[in-house]
């Protein structure tokens, strides 16, 4: 019997496949919600699903064993989850029963998609989606698990068939099962100042799980850790000329190899070097990892945060291998329909807004990781040659964040040293 286990913490959202079903590795067996998106649970091997843990919209932690699976073709018992509830009530209490079918007729109708703390329960997607139209959730009916507001339930809606406020009284939230970030709307965030009341010139907008992720964790970086920052100007003209020619070679058929890409490589390549930058912090130790995994930063297409996909073994991959994953990886991270193991396991991350003319920038460290790379746009500049004649020149800024805790500033000073020096000699990069 092999278990099937959440990776990451997160909200059930479906089951894509049932008691008796026969899965190959990798097939999916589920769908939940994390923090930044909505991620698929794969079958971990060949078999028969033999049981099922779990109900739709319940809070999960990572760990978490959601299903059996046994060998093909064996004996699969009945599907468990809240039928035994309902088997186990005592058959002489009437009044129960009575109640209980006369609550069934109301089944037919949307659960009511705000919680008793006054969340309105929506998949990510929906929200960004009432957000781009101005739609107010708390008048949409949802149609999904326990009146959960979907994608669809925002694109179909009219304001004519909104539904009254206090329409239905709000169902009861899923127990949560501990640890931070399970529920967005526990994430413990100091307000300084309450909100304003809503009026005409005041819309009050529900964050998104999304935005509350991204608040704790910067928050936490920001009130936490101790960071300095060095920047350094690199001429990019090298990397450039080198990725004209591999893309020349790579032909249509082939990924394309992008700038960040390359980068992201250089970093890698110089973590080698720097141990202490490739390490996350934990108070009485240091976890210094063997293997270089580069968080990259990516915006979803319809925006409201950021997901870091990682990278793995970035040093060690060759560079249109890793072109092509971190392709893969960020297409997903953009439709929002992550792998488990996309976002897991970073030791160090980039961002980039080079694409966005942006000069020059300082990213948050993501906790526990000990640093980030911040890289600009790419500018034509008047620079100074080495005959000492004017010229234009591509140049970009990349800023280091550092954790002061685990290193510094010297450090911090040579490790862009080496990053620069990889950038503008990019040979390097393919040894």
């Amino acid at each position: 019997m092999t278990d099937i286990t959440l990776s990451m913490d997160g909200l059930l959202l479906n089951w894509v496949k049932q008691v008796g079903d026969s899965v190959k590795k990798g097939d999916i067996i589920a769908e939940f919600e994390a923090d930044k998106a909505t991620v698929e649970v794969e079958s971990p091997a060949d078999g028969t699903i033999s049981e099922l843990i779990g109900e739709v919209g319940a809070e999960l932690r990572a760990g978490t064993v959601i299903g059996k699976l046994g060998a093909g073709g064996a004996a699969a018992p009945a599907k468990t989850e809240a039928a035994p509830k309902e088997e186990a009530k005592p058959a002489a209490e009437e009044k129960p029963a009575k109640a209980e079918s006369e609550a069934k007729p109301a089944a037919a109708t949307p659960a009511a998609s705000v919680t008793e703390d006054g969340r309105v329960k929506a998949s990510p997607l929906a929200r960004n989606i009432a957000k781009d139209k101005g739609i107010d959730l708390s008048q949409v009916a949802g149609t999904g698990p326990n009146g959960r507001i979907t994608k669809a339930d925002v694109e179909g809606f009219e304001p004519s068939a909104a539904k009254p406020a206090a329409a239905a009284a709000p169902s009861a939230a899923p127990a949560a099962t501990g640890g931070v970030g399970l529920d967005s709307a526990s994430i413990p965030l100091v307000r300084l100042r309450a909100a304003p009341a809503a009026s005409d010139e005041v819309e009050l907008i529900e964050p998104s799980r999304m935005r509350k992720a991204v608040a704790l964790g910067t928050t936490e970086s920001n009130q936490q850790i101790p960071t300095f920052f060095v920047t350094s100007e690199i001429d990019l003209d090298p990397l450039l000329a080198l990725r004209a020619q591999i893309n020349a070679q790579i032909g249509e058929k082939g990924v394309k190899v992008s700038v960040n890409d390359m980068i992201v490589k250089a970093a890698a390549l110089t973590l080698r070097e720097f141990p202490n930058l490739n390490s996350h912090y934990y108070g009485d130790k240091i976890a210094r990892y063997k293997h270089i995994n580069i968080g990259i930063a990516v915006a979803p297409a319809t925006g409201g945060g950021v997901i870091y996909v990682v990278a793995k073994d970035a040093d060690k991959v060759a560079l249109g291998t890793l072109a092509a994953t971190n392709k893969e990886m960020i297409e997903r991270a953009r439709e929002l329909k992550l792998k488990p193991e996309d976002t897991r396991g970073a030791t160090f991350s980039t961002s980039n807004l080079g694409p966005y003319e942006v000069d020059q920038f300082t990213a948050v460290i993501n906790p526990p990781e000990s640093g980030v790379i911040a890289i600009g746009s790419g500018r034509k500049v008047a620079v100074i040659k080495a005959d000492g004649t004017i010229g234009a020149g591509t140049r970009v800024k990349i800023t280091l964040s550092v954790d002061h805790r685990v290193s510094d500033g010297a450090e911090g000073g040579q490790f862009m040293f080496r990053l620069k020096n990889l950038i503008e000699n990019p040979m390097q990069l393919l040894l």
